[in-house]
């Protein structure tokens, strides 16, 4: 049964739910305002297509053909996205039912245990996803162990809108703290080649309006950007209409940014819309399993896979 658990102070008010582990809301007080997309009802959530707030895994993005190697063995995977799988296969750690290990005024801490064989990878992985606050700060907490060497890349894919949800994330304005960015295919699948942002739509390094990028690229985003190596900052998002300004950082290598131009709900109380909510999802690169050149997604049974995120929001 899906339920849902809140953890709440004079700032933040931010309810999860059990299953996917997700973030259902994050209610900014000093605004009166909850700042991500959500579902009518929690129980829409075992229907919910676009992964809203959820952990997706156990690697999130995309592998292509899924498939990789391990030590010369190979690991066929579950198939969802055509030849390649998105976000963990068919049956994801976003539809899993996830049990509480910890639970407090402050914080809250859901585990899943897949296991060996999961959607077609190794090793049973013991994952648990920690949400606390703290002042005027989210943080976001993933870490997972594995009985034998396995690929994992997990991310949180909650759609932001400081707006009160309302239209579109066009007025939005966006920093994000990168150079370069990943080339993909036709198949939303990393080339290796990483380009650099310098005179294209692709440059955020100082606050840009998200709409008149979208219009000059003449589509959304959904790219992976590389992360200054040197600095935990990932990105600045904020609402001038409406006074908000989020700031997000990560110990990840890079962060996928997705506009939403595939979003689409639709209830007898609840319509969702294409580019009503934009992700950050902070995580390692695509198709890593199967690049050389990447960092690393490999984990061990002596080694913690360890992802934090921190959340700022503020009024300006």
């Amino acid at each position: 049964m899906i339920k849902s658990h809140i953890i709440e102070n004079e700032f933040l008010r931010i309810k999860t739910i059990n299953f996917g582990a997700t973030l259902f809301e994050v209610f900014y007080k000093p605004k009166k305002t909850n700042l991500i997309l959500n579902l009518d009802k929690i129980q829409s959530y075992k229907k919910n297509k676009n992964y809203l707030g959820s952990i997706c895994g156990r690697f999130a993005n995309r592998i292509e053909n899924a498939k990789f190697k391990i030590h010369n063995k190979n690991y066929n995977l579950v198939k969802n996205e055509g030849k390649n799988m998105l976000h963990g296969g068919r049956q994801g750690f976003d539809s899993k039912f996830w049990q509480i290990k910890s639970f407090s005024k402050e914080h809250i801490t859901y585990q899943y245990i897949s296991i060996d064989g999961e959607q077609g990878f190794p090793g049973e992985l013991k994952t648990t996803c920690k949400y606390s606050i703290q002042g005027n700060k989210l943080f976001l907490t993933i870490k997972a162990n594995s009985s034998k060497p396995t690929h994992v890349n997990l991310v949180n894919h909650a759609y932001w809108n400081l707006e009160k949800n309302k239209k579109t994330i066009f007025d939005h304005y966006l920093m994000l703290n990168s150079d370069y960015y990943l080339e993909n295919n036709k198949n939303n699948i990393p080339t290796g080649k990483l380009i650099n942002v310098e005179g294209t739509y692709y440059d955020f390094r100082k606050f840009e309006r998200i709409g008149d990028f979208i219009q000059k690229k003449g589509s959304g985003f959904d790219e992976n950007f590389i992360i200054r190596s040197k600095s935990k900052l990932v990105a600045r998002l904020l609402s001038k209409k409406n006074k908000i300004e989020l700031s997000l950082f990560s110990n990840q290598p890079g962060v996928q940014f997705y506009t939403g131009q595939h979003l689409k709900y639709h209830s007898k109380n609840k319509i969702i819309k294409k580019y009503q909510g934009l992700c950050l999802e902070t995580q390692f690169y695509p198709n890593s399993p199967n690049n050389k050149k990447f960092p690393s997604t490999l984990i061990t049974p002596n080694n913690t896979y360890n992802h934090n995120m921190r959340f700022i929001i503020k009024e300006f």
